[in-house]
C-alpha cells in the first residue's frame, strides 16, 4: 500500500493507494481542512486510525506540500507548521517518505492523466521530444516545469507564483500601483488566486456590489466569479477577465521560459470551476501575445486539469516510483 497527500494552505487531502505499474489506485481518500490541525503528522494519524486495517504495509509515502522543500523540510508559504520528512518516516515507521512541493507532485500526475481528466483550450501540435509546463491557481499559485529527459518527463519545482507581477495594459499598470500601495511588491500570485479574486474585486469595485454585498474575504472569489458568469455585475465582470487575462499571460510566459511544446496544463481548483470564462478566448489571446514568438505559442497545447485531485495522484505516483526503487533487482 502507498500513501499519499497533498498539503494545501486550506484544504488537505490524503488517501491510500494500491501499487500499479504507473498509475496507482486509490483505496480510501479523505479531505481535512488543514488549519484544524497543529501538524501534518496529527492529521495523517486521524486519517490512518480512520483506515483501520487498510493501513497495514504501507511501503512508501510521499507529501506535496503547498511551498519549497529543502533537505526534507519544508515551511509552507500560508500554513504556520513546518513539516520534517525525517520526523513523518520516523513517527509512522515509513522508511521511504518524501516531501515534493505541491506543484511537483503534480506534474508527476501529468503523463498517467487520462483524456477524460482533461478539457483543451487549444490542441496544438504536441511535440514528443519537447518539455511541457504546469500552472495551478488555488489559495496560492504554484508553477512547475516538466523537463524532457530521454522521452521521460522530470518534475521541477518552482516559486514561480512569487515572483514580481508584469502589468500589461494601461488597466494592469493601474492594478499594479494599486497592489504595489497595499503589499509594497506585486506578486503574481497577488492577482492569480483566489485571493487575488478577492483583491481585482476591490479593485473594479468602489463600494460592494449588491451581488456580493459585505461577504468575508474568503468568500469572495466563489461570488464574485459567480456573479461575472452570470454577468449580474459589470465590475465582477472586469474582475473576472481582469484574472482569466492575467492568468492567461502568465502561461504564455511559463511556456516560453520551459519551452513547453509538449503542453501546458492549467492544474489547480479554479479553472475547473470558471471554464467558461477560459473558454471565451480571453486567456488564449494574451497566452499568444508574445512577439515575435506568437507562432510558437498558437502551437502549445493547452490543456485544463479536470481531475480535482491530481495534486494528490501526482503524491501517489511519486510513492509508487520510491516502491518500485527499492524492489529487489531494481537499479
Amino acid at each position: 500500500m502507498l500513501l499519499a497527500g497533498d498539503v494545501g494552505g486550506t484544504k488537505t487531502y490524503l488517501g491510500l493507494f494500491a501499487p500499479g505499474p504507473e498509475r496507482p489506485h486509490p483505496s480510501l481518500v479523505r479531505d481535512f481542512a488543514t488549519l484544524a490541525f497543529q501538524n501534518l503528522g496529527d492529521m495523517i494519524d486521524s486519517f490512518l486510525r480512520g483506515a483501520g486495517e487498510r493501513t497495514a504495509d504501507i511501503q512508501a509515502a510521499s507529501f506535496g506540500v503547498a511551498g519549497p522543500v529543502t533537505d526534507q523540510v519544508a515551511r509552507m508559504t500560508n500554513v504556520p507548521w513546518p513539516i520534517d520528512g525525517a520526523e513523518l518516516a520516523e513517527r509512522f515507521d515509513i522508511e521511504q517518505t518524501h516531501l515534493l512541493n505541491d506543484l511537483e507532485a503534480m506534474a508527476f500526475a501529468v503523463p498517467v492523466l487520462e483524456p477524460n481528466e482533461l478539457d483543451v483550450l487549444q490542441e496544438g501540435v504536441a511535440q514528443p521530444e519537447g518539455n511541457a509546463a504546469l500552472i495551478a491557481a488555488g489559495t496560492g499559485l504554484g508553477e512547475a516545469l516538466l523537463h524532457n529527459v530521454d522521452g521521460r518527463f522530470i518534475p521541477s519545482p518552482s516559486e514561480g507564483g512569487h515572483a514580481d507581477f508584469c502589468a500589461r495594459t494601461p488597466r494592469e499598470i493601474e492594478l499594479l500601483k494599486e497592489l504595489t500601495r497595499q503589499y509594497g511588491r506585486a506578486q503574481t500570485e497577488h492577482v492569480i488566486s483566489g485571493p487575488g479574486i478577492a483583491n481585482l474585486y476591490h479593485f473594479t469595485h468602489t463600494r460592494p456590489c449588491g451581488a456580493v454585498g459585505q461577504a468575508k474575504r474568503s468568500d469572495l472569489p466563489a461570488l464574485v466569479t459567480a456573479s461575472a458568469l452570470e454577468r449580474r455585475c459589470p465590475q465582477c465582470v472586469e474582475a473576472l477577465a481582469l484574472f482569466v487575462e492575467a492568468y492567461g499571460a502568465e502561461a504564455g510566459n511559463l511556456a516560453l521560459r520551459s519551452v513547453a511544446t509538449a503542453g501546458v496544463y492549467v492544474g489547480g481548483g479554479i479553472a475547473p470551476q470558471i471554464l467558461p470564462a477560459f473558454k471565451t478566448g480571453v486567456f488564449l489571446d494574451a497566452f499568444r501575445a508574445k512577439e515575435p514568438l506568437v507562432d510558437l505559442l498558437a502551437t502549445i497545447p493547452v490543456s485544463v486539469i479536470l481531475n480535482r485531485r491530481s495534486g494528490l495522484l501526482g503524491a501517489a505516483v511519486y510513492a509508487n516510483l520510491l516502491r518500485l526503487r527499492q524492489a529487489p533487482g531494481s537499479a
